[in-house]
């Protein structure tokens, strides 16, 4: 069909609005403490019940998109966000919370299904590499704004010298005095209905899929589910995100209790640091895979983020502030090459393989959960030395991963 500007652009701000939804929790969690009295293992069932979506939704989002398709449940995603973040804005709870970020979680795990087969038929099967890239780099970007914005709310609202304006003025009105930082989900209603706007006024082309994209009936999943391949791979995904949202949930509340650091500046920033050298660290990587294998670019990246998380959990405050950040750097070639490896381990039924694949996305559920109970038990800094098991696990992929198809390398004939 003809390329679609108009929906390849709609696409890269979803990709945007996805991220930007998704990885807020990291930053807020003191303040999440701090206002709703929580223990380490309360507040890490934030992301688990956002994460535990994603477990939930993604396999049914593929067989509702085979029969409703792409715009409807985009809709119906947005719609979910929307209704999440303004419940839980208009009465701010714990308990409303873990509902809303549920929510917001199976909106977003609907929105990932959708847009990726949208984006082959729309961008053109020959230009899907480099438009999944470009929606990676959006990704990033939106991950790297989102903390900065929480910085801007929180200093500004209900503070006498803060910076007023007519945003400003609205949201002062809307939250609590003692609890600015709800504004976020303010900002998150209104963004989630003007997507559903735009998608609404959106007219979408027909996704016509190959044989082997289709999202199988229950009985095809059940039967891959007892394929060793598809099981190590899924566990792979699982280890990934869980290792991801680990660090990224953790990293203001360690820098606060053991550096001394504050939430709302510092701790935000590194966070955002961490979301954006993701993205730089994703460009590195690109070029690496052009040159070597993608076995062996997983494991020195791996490596070397073992390395700065063991340097973050030891280190002085100015290196530790530089360390936390470099994980994601190194952390940046991991999703897509155990993505990569997998399918191309699989002769057939890639559709429902990744619908699995990225039913692990869970593993941000259970892992900061793990994590924030050994805290508890121990301190959060023995907790986070659970974070070295998934990274470990990641590290074997280049070892053990033998797929039917290899990254094509510079030099190297087929």
């Amino acid at each position: 069909m003809k390329r679609s500007l108009l929906i390849i652009g709609l696409i890269l701000l979803t990709f945007f609005v996805i991220s930007f939804l998704t990885n807020m929790i990291g930053p807020l969690v003191p303040d999440i403490i701090k206002s709703f009295d929580l223990s380490l293992t309360l507040v890490a069932l934030l992301p688990f019940a956002f994460f535990i979506a994603y477990g939930l939704m993604s396999i049914p989002s593929g067989m509702l998109i085979e029969k409703y398709g792409e715009k409807w449940v985009m809709l119906v995603a947005f719609a979910f966000s929307f209704l999440g973040a303004f419940f839980f804005a208009f009465s701010p709870s714990y308990t409303m919370y873990v509902v809303s970020l549920f929510f917001i979680g199976a909106g977003m795990a609907m929105l990932q299904v959708a847009i990726n087969p949208l984006l082959r038929v729309a961008g053109g099967e020959s230009n899907f590499a480099f438009n999944s890239v470009l929606g990676q780099l959006f990704f990033g970007l939106a991950s790297f704004l989102s903390p900065l914005m929480y910085t801007y709310l929180v200093l500004n609202i209900g503070k006498a010298d803060g910076a007023k304006n007519a945003i400003i003025s609205v949201l002062e009105g809307l939250v609590p005095p003692d609890l600015p930082w709800i504004s976020l989900y303010w900002v998150f209603a209104f963004v989630s209905l003007l997507m559903v706007v735009i998608i609404a006024a959106t007219r979408f082309p027909k996704v016509e899929r190959e044989e082997d994209e289709k999202a199988g009936a229950i009985k095809l999943h059940l039967e891959l589910l007892k394929n060793p391949t598809v099981i190590k791979y899924f566990l792979a995904i699982f280890a990934y995100v869980g290792m991801e949202q680990g660090i990224a949930n953790w990293i203001s509340k360690f820098l606060e209790t053991y550096h001394n650091v504050d939430p709302q500046t510092t701790g935000a920033s590194t966070i955002s640091w961490y979301w954006g050298l993701m993205t730089a660290g994703a460009l590195l990587g690109l070029v690496m895979l052009k040159f070597m294998d993608s076995r062996r670019v997983l494991i020195i990246f791996t490596a070397a983020a073992m390395a700065c998380l063991g340097i973050s959990l030891v280190a002085s405050t100015d290196i530790v502030l530089i360390s936390f950040p470099m994980i994601g750097f190194f952390a940046s070639v991991m999703w897509s090459v155990i993505i990569s490896l997998g399918l191309n381990s699989i002769e057939k039924h890639h559709g429902s393989v990744s619908g699995i694949l990225v039913t692990g996305i869970a593993g941000g559920a259970i892992v900061p959960l793990i994590v924030g109970g050994l805290g508890d038990m121990m301190g959060l800094k023995i907790g986070m030395l659970f974070l070295f098991i998934p990274l470990a696990y990641i590290f074997s992929i280049g070892f053990w991963a033998k797929p039917l198809i290899t990254n094509q390398v510079i030099g190297k004939r087929d």
